[in-house]
């Protein structure tokens, strides 16, 4: 599979060369992270290729937010790091069974898993940001999940985190 890596500095590398010009071409490919990689960057990838930034409905709303944030140090003191990974369930068993794939971006704190919708983007930002597992439950059974190796498309991970980040609504009087 095609490989892109991204960097912090929003840009898009391909065979260690920065993209430049259509980026379209690179929603199926495989994304790697800067192993400093943050949450800004992907709000810098969308001022360097504005075209990324028409992909969903909810992005104007998030960059509207991301603009109006500190420049930095926009860091929670409740967690270590940001995480992206996908999700299979299995579902409906008895009855009609089903399955279930999405991704999810949540914070990580000594090892424990935290929903991102009541921290604000200002205190995100600069959180460093990995790539997960994929993680298969079965039939509801979230005791034996197990997990697997997997990737992302570019697609996936603008989409995925995007989706999570428009859940983040709540006042600031109200937040963590």
């Amino acid at each position: 599979m095609y490989q892109i890596s991204l960097n912090n500095d929003g840009t898009i590398l391909e065979n260690n060369a920065p993209v430049k010009g259509e980026v379209l071409m690179f929603l199926g490919y495989r994304v790697e992270l800067e192993k400093d990689y943050t949450l800004r960057g992907l709000f810098r990838m969308f001022e360097n290729y504005a075209l990324l930034a028409k992909l969903n409905v909810f992005l104007a709303d998030c960059l509207q937010r991301y603009r109006a944030c500190p420049a930095d140090q926009c860091v929670s003191s409740g967690l270590e790091y940001l995480q992206f990974y996908k999700t299979v369930e299995m579902i409906g068993f008895p009855g009609e069974p089903r399955l279930e794939i999405y991704n999810t971006l949540c914070g990580v704190c000594d090892s424990d898993t935290h929903e991102i919708k009541s921290f604000h983007l200002e205190n995100l930002l600069d959180m460093p940001l990995k790539l997960g597992n994929l993680k298969h439950i079965v039939f509801g059974d979230k005791v034996d999940v197990f997990e697997f190796e997997t990737m992302f498309s570019l697609f996936e991970f603008i989409d995925g985190i995007i989706w999570e980040l428009s859940f983040q609504g709540i006042p600031k009087e109200c937040a963590i």
